[in-house]
């Protein structure tokens, strides 16, 4: 009897536990399946081969990859210093904050690749020039991606603290760029700041670039995480941005964002992507691409977001016109969320060409 009760304890614990991350695994492996019945998309469709897809940024931006290539090659930092000095801090400033965080980011790929002396451009350039705002700006936010690289690190919290140190250093420099405090808002959350604490820096942000996109999907997080998830509260923060947009604003997509963060581990409802919820907020997605000025840099985030709800809702025809326009370039969401973005990409975009 012992025995029966032990094996029925078993078949219960497997059907809770096991059978839910088996499921998850599948649902991770079903978009590859499905995709490998497919033609290649590169082929005949005018499409970039994957080889040739770039993961670093979400869209083409040639002279910061010019200034990357440059940095990397030879570990000379004015090109990017130039660069920086030629994008305007006042405005929405979308355009700066992407810039920084590539910067940022192609450092510390470099430090990772050669641990001691990878990126020593961007160390460079703040001994050279310590009161280059550009400078500053992108240290504080290379610091920032080095802590999240390993939240359990015992330097973590140091990490973080030296990033608000520099922060405050490009804030000073720059006194009208929002971008420092975009970086800050990185930081509080990183550090588990209060509500008051980060409703200051957030306060900050929007008196100096109210419709910046970039730092909504960063206060975003913030409080999804603060609210432990709840749906209904970060669902809330993005309506209300949404509803405040002026006209050529992104801000209407940010529910889609929203809703991307609360989805399930594995979508067992067919429906799900045909929901009210979901449907609403890629129409609203769609609308502000529709009426958002063609160069806007946060454009193709929304776009690649887009690809991922029309392919799972089988709106293959409306993928592929953002596949169109976004192709060759993958660093965004929800790809940068997976270990092998240009496998889960190339995916999705097999199944909208054999779906359509």
């Amino acid at each position: 009897m012992e025995f029966l009760f032990i094996l029925l304890a078993l078949v219960v614990v497997c059907g809770v536990v096991v059978a839910p991350a088996l499921r998850r695994r599948r649902a991770a492996q079903d978009v590859l399946r499905g995709a490998g019945a497919a033609v290649d998309p590169a082929h005949g469709h005018g499409f970039v081969p994957a080889e040739r897809l770039d993961v670093r940024l979400p869209g083409p931006d040639p002279e910061l990859l010019a200034a990357v290539e440059e940095a990397r090659r030879t570990q000379d930092w004015k090109p990017a210093a130039e660069l920086l000095a030629r994008t305007p801090a006042d405005g929405s400033a979308e355009l700066r904050w992407q810039r920084v965080q590539t910067l940022a980011g192609a450092a510390a790929r470099e430090l990772a690749e050669t641990p001691g002396t990878g990126g020593m451009w961007l160390r460079h350039w703040r001994v050279v020039a310590p009161k280059d705002a550009g400078g500053a700006a992108v240290q504080a936010e290379f610091l920032v991606q080095q802590a999240m690289r390993d939240p359990s690190s015992q330097d973590y919290r140091m990490i973080l603290e030296e990033a608000r140190t520099v922060c405050a250093e490009a804030a000073l420099l720059a006194p009208g760029d929002p971008v420092p405090y975009i970086v800050r808002l990185n930081v509080e959350r990183g550090l588990g700041a209060s509500e008051p604490e980060f409703q200051s820096v957030w306060e900050t942000v929007l008196s100096r670039a109210p419709g910046h996109m970039g730092a909504h999907l960063v206060a975003l997080r913030y409080w999804s995480a603060k609210w432990h998830g709840s749906q209904e509260q970060a669902d809330a923060f993005a309506r209300r941005a949404a509803a405040a947009a002026p006209q050529g604003s992104l801000l209407p997509a940010l529910p889609l964002f929203a809703v991307h963060d609360h989805l399930p581990d594995v979508n067992l409802v067919r429906g799900l992507y045909d929901s009210v919820v979901v449907r609403d907020a890629i129409e609203a997605a769609q609308y502000a691409v529709l009426h958002a000025p063609a160069d806007h840099p946060v454009l193709p985030h929304v776009r690649h977001l887009l690809v991922w709800f029309l392919v799972n809702a089988g709106r293959y025809a409306e993928a592929l016109e953002h596949l169109r326009a976004v192709d060759g370039h993958i660093g965004a969401i929800p790809w940068t969320y997976e270990q092998d973005p240009v496998a889960v990409y190339t995916a999705y975009r097999a199944r909208a060409v054999s779906g359509y």
